[in-house]
């Protein structure tokens, strides 16, 4: 399969299911509530630091609600910032997660699996480097 980052933005419904949609929008609302960015590590996402991972995940999650075409980039800006809020303990929800998106730990771990499988065509172009346009 040819990389979608290849063929252009790509609408979240072409590419998720609604459940893996849901995960991944609730997953960016974590940013700027119980999960604290550096400014580095927002840069390290993709993101021109903290203010802009936190305007940009409003527009993401906007997007992805409006099921909106996103870019390589964005796809690439959105799984990286859902696998750190998700598991960091540090600057993500971490070990809170169940309790500030009442969400059980398995079952996001496996739905993250599988949007991880079905976007890789899509994020490959980023694999080992700075998701930037």
């Amino acid at each position: 399969m040819a990389s979608q980052g290849m063929a252009g933005p790509v609408r979240p419904g072409e590419l998720l299911s609604e459940p893996e949609v849901a995960l991944l929008t609730r997953a960016l609302a974590e940013w700027g509530g119980p999960a604290h960015c550096s400014p580095q590590l927002a840069v390290g996402m993709g993101f021109t630091g903290t203010q802009d991972l936190l305007d940009q995940c409003r527009r993401l999650r906007q997007a992805l609600g409006d099921n909106t075409p996103l870019t390589a980039a964005d796809w690439a800006r959105t799984l990286l910032a859902t696998e750190i809020v998700f598991v960091s303990d540090l600057v993500g929800s971490g070990v809170e997660w169940p309790t500030t998106t009442g969400r059980d730990d398995a079952e996001t771990l496996q739905l993250l699996r599988t949007i991880q499988r079905k976007l890789a065509p899509t994020v490959s172009p980023y694999y080992g480097k700075r998701p930037s346009e």
